[in-house]
């Protein structure tokens, strides 16, 4: 850090970085044992929601000391932004000096958003989903649908993906860059339930809704299979939810807020978060045919554990542009 400076990094910088998903992962392992063991600090998100409807704007601040990262993020969701050619989700993050608390950098988050929810996802897989999995549904082929696909091909042998979106052009964009970057193989699903029923994971990365359309029905998720609702409830009927024998979050505390606001109103029993899974305090899966859930919300720890990784990369590469505090 130059003294009474903090470094800027644009969407581009931030790309441009080279932080790998391999690595954000690992960051998150990290993270979430020390959550489960008490050494992180994260309030639930305050939220506010312009023109209303499923508009939000969430303020998320975070400190993890095993990684000596604290900061805020300050993102938005708005659904109907594709509709203006702009990001579903946008925002900026500011990341913290923990020996002083002066900014160190602010950082655009969209980037650090997709990849960190992805890796999120594969954390949560590592502990619930089957070892050999190959077979993923993505039901939403946005930026989530791509970088779940992304995070889960680290860890398990994937080889299909059955994508699908209510947009068909979406779906072939989608099997071109997935079957491009990842190398696997793509078959569009014709309908929901064939993204669903013959997966060993699914993903559902829609738009999140207050009032979900519930399409995913009691009976199409196979036994044994993983399903990570990157939608909140969105995609799922309670009944198909109710199927499962683990339904887990990566923090109860913040999915008890968002019950109170009024989203997830018919889900099962929380078994777990990803704190408690990943400090070993709870069993993830335990029976090859167990089905297994996750309802990741976003935390602002995803975001602190990626911020310190590509500040000191910024740093070692001469990315980013210099501001004066």
């Amino acid at each position: 850090m130059q003294k009474n400076q903090l470094l800027y990094l644009s969407k581009a910088d931030v790309e441009a970085i080279g932080v790998t998903m391999a690595e954000i992962i690992e960051s998150l392992k990290v993270t979430f044992r020390a959550k489960g063991e008490g050494r992180t600090e994260m309030p639930p998100k305050p939220g506010i929601h312009p023109g209303g409807g499923d508009n939000f704007i969430h303020a998320m601040p975070a400190y993890i000391a095993d990684l000596k990262s604290a900061g805020i993020k300050w993102v938005a969701g708005f659904p109907e932004n594709h509709q203006k050619g702009l990001p579903y989700v946008t925002g900026l993050l500011i990341f913290n000096d923990v020996a002083t608390g002066l900014p160190l950098a602010v950082m655009d988050c969209v980037w650090i958003t997709a990849m960190r929810t992805g890796a999120a996802t594969a954390v949560a897989a590592s502990y619930l989903a089957r070892a050999d999995s190959s077979v993923v549904g993505v039901l939403g082929c946005g930026v989530q649908g791509r970088s779940n696909v992304e995070a889960l091909k680290v860890l398990f042998p994937l080889k299909t993906v059955r994508a699908y979106d209510v947009n068909a052009e979406t779906v072939e964009k989608y099997a071109a860059d997935i079957h491009s970057r990842l190398n696997l193989e793509v078959v569009p699903a014709v309908t929901p339930r064939d993204a669903v029923s013959g997966c060993d994971i699914v993903v559902t990365a829609g738009p999140i809704l207050k009032t979900p359309h519930a399409t995913i029905q009691a009976g199409w998720l196979d036994e044994g299979a993983f399903a990570s609702l990157v939608d909140y409830d969105s995609y799922w009927d309670p009944a198909a939810m109710a199927e499962v024998a683990k339904f887990c979050t990566d923090d109860t505390a913040q999915l008890q807020l968002y019950q109170q606001m009024g989203y997830f109103k018919k889900i099962p029993e929380i078994y777990a978060d990803l704190g408690e899974l990943a400090s070993a305090q709870k069993p993830g899966r335990q029976a090859s045919e167990e089905r297994t859930m996750t309802a990741n919300l976003g935390l602002a720890l995803d975001d602190m554990a990626v911020a310190p990784l590509l500040y000191q990369r910024s740093l070692e590469k001469g990315i980013g542009t210099w501001l004066p505090l």
